[in-house]
């Protein structure tokens, strides 16, 4: 299995795919990186994001347990004043721009969003913040995908195609109380037992949830938001992000774990 190691000296990896949209910016400067976002306004998305799974092809994805990630990060602003949606880790990437989902949703990673989101996946822990998180979908054949993707269109099959979906995917979350505006060490170890996640070497969750592989790493930030809620409602759109605000990254290394 491959390794990554990136410190952006003297500037970012060729390895990673650049995507930007709308208002969004990736900014660089010796050792570090900066995903942007200014004045991004809530009709259209904007994006500023580096991954790794070019084409968004199935055969694209190329990381499996067992896996080390390590992220040094920081960002603008605090979690009650940050706005749409930011992160680091592994997904398959599950939804068009549109909000159609192409696939179950798989994730392992450490993820914020503002309000209005409101994925209430885990009992207890809000729909919304700066998490440790781990989201376990399976798979669907890709007939079953389409299907679904269609259902969804309907207003009156959207509560219980939500609570189906709820029911069928294994979660697991921990909010985290760390300064968003200074620097951490993200670290997230994937086996097929389960995830372990820390910061600055100290354990914020443990989990036996995984998440169904192949997945591909991402970092970035939007102004999306998005709404699963116990009672089924199902929601995607864009918010409004009047001022300037960023991610910034000093280190990224992906590597594969003894077993």
């Amino acid at each position: 299995m491959e390794r990554v190691q990136d410190q952006f000296i003297p500037r970012p990896s060729p390895y990673w795919v650049r995507l930007i949209l709308g208002h969004g910016d990736i900014e660089r400067e010796e050792g570090r990186v900066r995903f942007v976002l200014e004045g991004a306004p809530a009709g259209r998305i904007s994006d500023a994001q580096f991954h790794d799974y070019p084409g968004r092809r199935p055969q694209a994805y190329r990381w499996r347990p067992p896996l080390h990630l390590a992220v040094r990060a920081r960002f603008s602003h605090p979690s009650t004043d940050f706005l749409g949606t930011a992160g680091f880790g592994f997904w398959n990437d599950p939804f068009t721009l549109s909000g159609e989902v192409t696939a179950p949703p798989n994730n392992a990673w450490f993820f914020y969003a503002s309000p209005p989101s409101a994925m209430e996946l885990v009992p207890g822990i809000p729909g919304h913040g700066w998490k440790a998180a781990v989201l376990d979908g399976g798979k669907l054949a890709g007939p079953a995908v389409r299907l679904a993707a269609f259902l969804l269109r309907f207003p009156l099959l959207l509560r219980p195609l939500g609570r189906m979906a709820r029911a069928r995917v294994r979660a697991a979350e921990a909010l985290l109380p760390h300064d968003m505006t200074a620097w951490h060490t993200y670290e997230l170890r994937w086996l097929e037992s389960g995830c372990t996640f820390r910061v600055d070497g100290t354990e914020v969750l443990a989990t036996a949830h995984s998440p169904t592989p192949p997945l591909g790493f991402v970092a970035w930030v939007d102004n999306q938001y998005a709404v699963a809620t116990p009672d089924g409602d199902f929601s995607f759109g864009r918010v409004d992000v009047p001022g300037r605000e960023w991610m910034e990254l000093e280190a990224v290394e992906i590597r594969p774990l003894t077993r």
